[in-house]
C-alpha cells in the first residue's frame, strides 16, 4: 500500500496511490499527473521507490528524469531487489533523500508485505474474542456469541483483507463455521485452512458442503484415514499431508511454511484454544487481534485464549508492543504486536 504527494513551493501538483498490482505505481500517477512541471519539487512517498524492472519499469529513473529535487520517504522496501538501493542511486544523482519519517506508522501500513518478501512466510494474526475473565467459550465450549454485533462485522472485515483463515477441528466440529466474509460488497473469500491431524471433520460440515466461491485446506497428518482422504478430496477439498510433531498434531511452523511458498502472504488464526496456544508458544503470532466483552464466564473448564502452563512471574509472560485500544460496540477492541521469540510454557 502505497501514497505518494507532489509538492512544488509548498503546494501539491501532484498526488496518486498504488490501485493494484500491474497498475502505475504511486510515484508514476504523481509525476505523470502533476499539474505543473515537476522539476524541483519534493516527492513525498511511504514506501521506498522501486530501482527494478518488475511488473512496471522502476519508479527512480522516473523521478530522476523528471529533474525531482528532494524525495521524503517513510520507510525502507526490505525487498532484497530495493532494500535501501534507490536512496542511494537518488543520492548519487544528487536528489536530497529524508528517511524514516513516520516510520512505524508507514511500516504497519505494510507490516504484511514486509514481512513476507523477506522471509517467505505469512504474517500470522491472531484474532479472538474473549470475556473479562479470558474465556474463549464456555464450560460448554459455546462460543456464539462472546462479541458484539459490531466486532463481528469486523471481523468479516479483516477476512476480507487476509490470504487464509485457519483453524483447528475443535473449532470446526463445535461451531461448523463458513469462514468467509460477509456482507462486504465486492469481498473475495480467503482459503480456509483446517487443522485436523486426523480428519475428523465431517463430510456435512460448511466447509466441505459450503460455497463454491470459498476453497478449503485440510492440513492432515499420515495418521488420517485415507478413505476419508478421497472422500474429501472427491468433493474438491485440497488435503495436505505433514509429518506430524511428537504429540500427533498438525506442526504449525511446517504448515506456515508452505503457505509461504504457494505465495499466501497473510493467515489469520481464529481457534480454538489448542491452536492459539500453540501459535503463542512457537512464536508464530506477529498481531493479536482481540475483542474484549464486557462480560463474565467463569467455567473452571471452560477454556481460556493461552492455555499450557502458563509463566512462573510476571516478568517471563508476553508483553505487547505497539498496543492499540478503541471501542468496537459494547467491546473492547485491543491490537498489538508480541516479541518474536519461542515460548517455552
Amino acid at each position: 500500500m502505497v501514497g505518494a504527494v507532489l509538492v512544488k513551493r509548498g503546494t501539491i501538483i501532484g498526488k496518486g496511490f498504488h490501485k493494484r498490482p500491474g497498475a502505475p505505481h504511486a510515484e508514476v500517477i504523481a509525476l505523470n499527473g502533476a499539474t505543473t512541471n515537476p522539476k524541483g519539487g519534493s516527492l513525498y512517498v511511504n514506501l521506498e521507490p522501486c530501482c527494478h524492472f518488475g511488473r512496471t519499469p522502476p519508479c527512480v529513473d522516473l523521478i530522476l528524469a523528471k529533474g525531482i529535487a528532494r524525495v521524503v520517504i517513510g520507510t525502507k522496501d526490505t525487498n532484497p531487489m530495493v532494500n535501501g538501493k534507490s536512496m542511494r542511486r537518488l543520492r548519487q544523482h544528487g536528489v536530497r533523500v529524508d528517511y524514516g519519517i513516520l516510520e512505524e506508522r508507514c511500516r504497519r501500513l505494510n507490516e504484511v508485505f514486509l514481512k513476507y518478501i523477506t522471509t517467505r512466510t505469512p504474517f500470522v494474526i491472531l484474532k479472538a474474542a474473549i470475556t473479562l475473565d479470558g474465556r474463549i467459550a464456555s464450560s460448554s465450549r459455546t462460543s456464539q456469541w462472546i462479541s458484539s454485533e459490531q466486532s463481528r462485522k469486523r471481523v468479516h472485515r479483516l477476512r476480507n483483507l487476509v490470504d487464509a483463515i485457519a483453524v483447528g477441528i475443535g473449532t470446526v466440529l463445535q461451531d461448523d463455521p463458513q469462514l468467509t466474509a460477509r456482507g462486504i460488497r465486492g469481498s473475495s473469500n480467503p482459503l480456509r485452512i483446517v487443522m485436523d491431524s486426523m480428519l475428523r471433520i465431517p463430510l456435512t460440515a460448511q466447509l466441505v458442503q459450503g460455497r463454491k466461491d470459498a476453497r478449503t485446506l485440510i492440513a492432515t497428518t499420515p495418521r488420517a484415514p485415507t478413505k476419508k482422504m478421497k472422500a474429501l478430496t472427491e468433493r474438491g477439498i485440497e488435503v495436505e499431508v505433514f509429518e506430524n510433531d511428537p504429540d500427533g498434531r498438525v506442526p504449525m511452523d511446517a504448515l506456515f511454511n508452505y503457505l509461504g511458498a504457494r505465495g499466501i502472504q497473510s493467515v489469520l488464526v481464529e481457534g480454538g484454544s489448542h491452536i492459539y496456544t500453540s501459535a503463542l508458544q512457537q512464536g508464530l503470532v506477529d498481531k493479536l487481534v482481540l475483542f474484549l466483552a464486557p462480560t463474565l464466564m467463569g467455567g473452571r473448564h471452560a477454556p481460556g485464549l493461552f492455555e499450557g502452563k502458563g509463566f512462573s512471574s510476571p516478568a517471563e509472560s508476553i508483553s505487547l508492543e505497539g498496543v492499540e485500544i478503541q471501542r468496537s460496540g459494547r467491546d473492547i477492541l485491543v491490537q498489538g504486536y508480541p516479541g518474536k521469540r519461542t515460548i517455552k510454557v
